[in-house]
């Protein structure tokens, strides 16, 4: 039997201790491998081109080119092209710009040792995956940001951990809806869930 097809994923932060962490926590791991680095976001671009990475790890914050922009200019070639966000700042400002050009996950840098995996095998299953404690940051300034009532009152809900199935019976509507309020909430080609209870 031929052994499981491993998940490729490339690191992009400007500090390499970062990376040097992220290797670590891959390098036991049987079905993730990290194949290659980057240290700023036009970096990025050119080993992404060269190495094609199922998920790649995106810090917002670099020199030279910045996370998003490199999230925008590789989905413009890849559209496929699948990211996780990494940040220091709860409170990042980037990070719903993130998620609307593309990004698939958000992560705080020291929640790494404890949700990567789990959150690189959602992203390469074509989940997306926002913490909780993120969604509710997301869902205070949504204002800016136009959502209808609906939408904030899901994502809210989301917020404080409440899976799809729970959401859809306290509002009266059907699962579908709820996903369709948390795509229009964070557009992209990915589908979005309620962690489970």
């Amino acid at each position: 039997m031929l052994a499981a097809k491993k998940i490729r994923i490339l690191a992009v932060d400007d500090h390499q201790l970062l990376r040097s962490g992220i290797e670590a926590v891959l390098e036991d791991e049987e079905d993730v491998m990290l194949v290659a680095e980057a240290g700023n976001g036009q970096e990025a671009i050119e080993v992404f081109r060269q190495h094609r990475p199922d998920v790649t790890l995106m810090d917002l914050q670099m020199p030279v080119l910045n996370g998003i922009d490199a999230i925008v200019a590789i989905r413009s070639e890849f559209p496929d092209a699948r990211f996780i966000v990494l940040t220091t700042y709860q409170g990042d400002a980037q990070v719903l710009r993130a998620l609307k050009a593309g990004a698939s996950a958000y992560l705080l840098k020291h929640m790494l040792r404890t949700e990567l995996l789990e959150t690189i095998r959602s992203v390469h299953a074509g989940r997306r995956c926002i913490p909780p404690e993120i969604a509710a940051e997301l869902a205070d300034h949504v204002a800016d940001d136009a959502l209808t009532e609906r939408e904030i009152e899901v994502l809210r809900k989301v917020a404080s951990g409440t899976s799809n199935k729970i959401i859809a019976d306290q509002l009266f509507i059907s699962e579908a809806t709820v996903k369709s309020h948390m795509k229009s909430s964070f557009p992209s080609s990915a589908p979005m869930t309620a962690p489970t209870p």
